[in-house]
Formats: C-alpha cells, structure tokens, sequence
C-alpha cells in the first residue's frame, strides 16, 4: 500500500488527523523528535526520527520518504530556533521535504500555510511561508494547499497559555486586540484534510471558521471558557516588547513568549469567503465558545 509521511504529528492539527488516517487504513510514517508523544498510536505507524532542524540532513530525508506516495506537511515553526531562523525552518525545509518528495516518487504534497501569507507582510513567519507556498505551487507534484486561520483546541499551546493567563485579576492583551480571526477547529480541519485526500489535482483551500473575532472577544471568550471572567488589560506594544525580549535574553528558548509570536497575534487571518471551503469539503465547522464549553 501507499505511504503516507506526517510532519506535525504531535500538533494540535497532526494529533487529531493522525487517528483519521489510520482508522481509514492508511500506512503512516511519521517524522517525530519525541515519539512519546504520539501516545497510543506510536505502535500504529513507522517513525523517522527528526525534525524541521534536521531536513538538511540527507539521511533523515531518505528514511522520511522511503516509498512515500503522500506527504502531509504541518509542522512549522513560529519562532526561531538558533542558530536555525524561522525563514528555514518554515521556508527552506519545505523546499528540502519537496524535492525529496519527487526524487523519492511522492505523487502528491499537503503544505499547511496560513491565511494571508504573503511577499509583504510584516512578520518573518508569514513571508517565510508565503515564499514555501510558492514553491509547492510551482513543483511538479500534485498540491493541496491548507490557509488556515488561528486553528485551536481545548488543550494546544495557545489556549493553554490564555487559560494560565486567566488567573490573572486582568487579561493581558498586546497592542489594541483588534486583529480579526476566524478561529477554526483543528478536528473540523483535520476531517476537512481527509475529505480532501479523495481529490485529485492541485488545489487551495481557506480554512476559516463560522466566525470573525477579534483578539479582544477572543481572550474575553477563552477567560468565559474558563470559568474566570477578566477585564481585558491592554499593555502597549513598547511595553510589550521590553518585557519580551528582556525575558527571552533571561530564559532564552524555553520563555513562554517571544516578540515574533506577540507579533503575530497583530496580524488578521481571515477569508473573504468565510467557512465556504471547509464546508465544500463537507465539514460543518463549529464555534469556538461551543468547542470550548465541551469537556
């Protein structure tokens, strides 16, 4: 049979599409720096292991594609991680992944990107992707392209993060919270994913849920989520800055924001076509404040 390699596996959006794919019989492969966190499933699929660091290494290519008709790639990377930038862990190795998609015999290519990457925008991590968007476009492989908009799960890093936030007596918010998402589900995209698996030729996808929220509603509604309603506190982005960039010089990598990642959240993702294309993949996308009241 067909093999299937899944960068990502772990993230919010790999750990829900992982069980999808193996319930309906595929023979996955995964790319993985810790295997244990793959839970009951490391026993269901093949590991290579590696990371977005590691795909200039030709050896961990070759084992990551032995046989592989289809490559799912979801891993990126929000911030850098030195002496490796954000421009080659989001852009460069997913050039390195495709070419060894082709060498390899690989027939079709999944890039997650993100709604409104593009050549000009202000953060490192949208052109990066933009620019690796670009060559999945331009190689000869089949391609699906993914744009999501913010992606959240009850228990990913970022709604973990605002939860911890909201034992806080205010909210914190960088800059004037006015940047608009349109949050959607990572089950709702990983069933959209497999619904687009069947379809053949190249095609791009907006990922966006049946929303538009602000940053503002967005932590007032993950505070109403967790049962600790906040006033929103609204720091100024020099503040901000200073206190980012002071803590990472203290804590380095392991702080548990960077000013790329505060920046990111000043940065709308949303599609002029709303939760059109999820829903022509025949997912009816749910609202964040119904996920998030569900245990």
């Amino acid at each position: 049979t067909a093999m299937i390699l899944l960068t990502g596996a772990t993230g919010s959006i790999g750990s829900r599409l992982l069980p999808h794919l193996l319930e309906s019989g595929e023979s996955v492969r995964v790319l993985v720096r810790e295997p244990r966190k793959l839970g009951k499933h490391r026993v269901d699929v093949q590991i290579t292991m590696g990371d977005l660091r590691q795909l200039s290494d030709p050896y961990v290519l070759r084992q990551a594609m032995r046989g592989v008709d289809t490559v799912i790639h979801l891993a990126a990377s929000i911030r850098d991680q030195p002496p490796h930038p954000v421009e080659e862990l989001n852009g460069l190795a997913t050039v390195r992944l495709l070419r060894a998609a082709k060498k390899a015999g690989a027939q079709r290519f999944v890039f997650f990107s993100a709604l409104n990457a593009s050549a000009v925008q202000r953060t490192r991590f949208f052109r990066a992707k933009w620019l690796a968007e670009q060559a999945v476009i331009e190689s000869e492989l089949d391609s699906t392209i993914f744009r999501p908009s913010i992606v959240f799960d009850h228990s990913d890093p970022w709604v973990t993060m605002m939860k911890r936030l909201s034992f806080l007596p205010v909210m914190p918010v960088s800059g004037r919270g006015l940047a608009r998402y349109q949050p959607v589900w990572a089950e709702d995209v990983a069933r959209a994913v497999m619904n687009s698996l069947g379809k053949p030729g190249n095609q791009v996808w907006d990922l966006a849920g049946p929303e538009t929220l602000n940053y503002n509603e967005i932590s007032e509604l993950i505070c109403r989520a967790s049962g600790r309603p906040r006033p929103l506190w609204h720091v100024p982005l020099p503040l901000v800055h200073l206190g980012l960039t002071t803590l990472y010089r203290l804590l380095g990598e392991t702080v548990f924001a960077t000013w790329q990642e505060a920046e990111l959240m000043r940065v709308s993702m949303v599609s002029g076509d709303g939760s059109a294309d999820v829903e022509s993949l025949g997912v009816e996308p749910r609202r964040m404040a119904d996920v998030l009241a569900d245990p």
